[in-house]
């Protein structure tokens, strides 16, 4: 503690690194509770979203918002990976096809729900592929990524458990150019 100066006052320079050291580990503490608990900046490891999101894009995931509600088909999720036992899990990310309790088959490359069509009207690389028909438990979803041909999805790991999801996809931070909502 540095010696009080003739005033009875310590010297302005304790005073203002004080006051910044305080800043700086007040906005350290803010910064690791939004992390935590609202939002969190998430890079796009892949192609698998493309053309929607490019490798390398910047997002905001909205933590908080299936708190307050479910989510809805066609929402860009993250989540936690679905892996075997023992394999490192990462977050990923993937457009929610199916949900909770339906039944989901894919024919030349359209979804039906319940055995109709659903209309897709995001951007996607389409494949013709066919899958199912599989019946979504109640405690899972279907995800897909937008570029159907090269996306490792639920037709491949199987269904996402809902405690698993982390948010919503709601901004892209970068690249600037394409600064906006999702």
């Amino acid at each position: 503690m540095p010696k009080p100066d003739k005033a009875g006052k310590a010297p302005r320079l304790f005073h203002w690194f004080f006051d910044w050291a305080e800043t700086i580990v007040v906005a350290l503490i803010m910064a690791l509770i939004i992390r935590a608990f609202f939002l969190q900046v998430f890079w796009i490891p892949s192609s698998s979203m493309e053309p929607s999101l490019n490798v390398s894009d910047r997002i905001l995931v909205n933590k908080v918002i299936y708190h307050f509600k479910i989510p809805q088909r066609m929402d860009i999720l993250v989540f936690r990976q679905v892996a075997p036992e023992g394999t490192p899990k990462r977050d990923l990310i993937k457009r929610l096809v199916g949900l909770s309790g339906e039944t989901l088959e894919i024919k030349q490359g359209i979804v039906y729900i319940n055995s109709k069509p659903i209309e897709e009207k995001h951007a996607m690389n389409q494949d013709y592929a066919n899958f199912g028909p599989v019946k979504i438990p109640s405690d899972a979803y279907f995800m897909m990524g937008d570029n159907r041909p090269a996306s490792a999805d639920s037709r491949y790991w199987g269904f996402l458990p809902k405690r698993n999801v982390i948010g919503q996809a709601f901004l892209r931070i970068w690249p600037l150019s394409l600064f906006g909502l999702i």
